[in-house]
């Protein structure tokens, strides 16, 4: 499925299945084939899953400036894919990035929002650690336009593979950042929203009122599982964490089948 943005971006979108709508939003360096796994799970237990390509990755487009990246346009990239699936309502599931936007969507579109489903990435009003500050020196190097890409790229991606060991689809995403202009646009969503600021208040985000659940792994290297637990605090609806035992920062490729059973006991309980 072809989606046009409000902002004019065009949007990959798989469909598969009937039933209840499940939006699953990858984060990165993914895309859409980082829930190949899940898809199939969900629509044998009669679920309709909607997966598309976030702006900047898979066959989405890639709009130029990383002003095109901020949260909210992938907030309005939600809407409008919802829209062209004709699902009014969809259980909305993220990772990483995906994970930003899915609580973004929570708060901004809760008419939209049947279940928020979090892996890895905390609320968006979660308190820093200073753990978390440690693990997340690489969003700062991120912010060197050219250097981060050429530094990614050098030496066929030594620096990449370095950042992500044991990342199971390593090859597929260098494959797809090598597309031209693909690479800065992933790297866009750091710079539009992670951009060091002065010191101050944070910002204020509305209620999430849906259902919610958190998921982290105790072997992800890049967010503190504290934060995750922490987010319940910051939740005004019904709220659950998870945790997965062993499994990297990529819980859908690591951990499939307990992932899985986290979904369909979540998106199936009355609510």
């Amino acid at each position: 499925m072809r989606v046009m943005s409000a902002d004019g971006v065009e949007l990959n979108a798989e469909v598969h299945g009937d039933g209840d709508p499940v939006l699953l939003l990858h984060g990165w360096p993914d895309d859409a084939d980082l829930w190949r796994n899940q898809v199939p799970a969900l629509t044998s237990s009669g679920f309709r899953v909607i997966a598309p390509d976030l702006r900047g990755f898979g066959r989405s487009g890639r709009p130029a400036g990383k002003d095109s990246y901020h949260l909210a346009s992938a907030v309005a990239d939600v809407a409008a894919v919802l829209d062209a699936a004709a699902a009014p309502q969809a259980h909305v599931v993220g990772h990483d990035w995906g994970a930003a936007v899915a609580w973004l969507a929570a708060m901004l579109l809760p008419d939209r929002v049947r279940t928020l489903t979090a892996v890895s990435v905390p609320h968006l009003a979660a308190k820093d650690t200073v753990r978390q500050r440690e693990m997340a020196w690489y969003q700062l190097f991120f912010q060197f336009e050219e250097v981060a890409e050429a530094t990614l790229m050098d030496d066929n991606w030594a620096a990449l593979r370095e950042l992500a060991p044991g990342y199971r689809d390593i090859d597929r995403a260098i494959a797809a950042l090598s597309r031209p202009g693909a690479l800065t646009a992933s790297l866009n969503w750091y710079r539009a929203n992670l951009a060091p600021r002065m010191p101050g208040p944070r910002p204020e985000f509305p209620p999430v009122t849906v259902p919610a659940l958190g998921i982290w792994s105790d072997g992800d290297r890049y967010l503190d599982g504290a934060r995750m637990r922490a987010s319940g605090d910051l939740v005004k609806g019904p709220w659950r964490y998870a945790e997965v035992k062993g499994a990297s920062h990529w819980v859908p490729l690591d951990a499939p089948e307990e992932l899985n059973a986290l979904l369909l006991d979540w998106l199936t309980s009355p609510r």
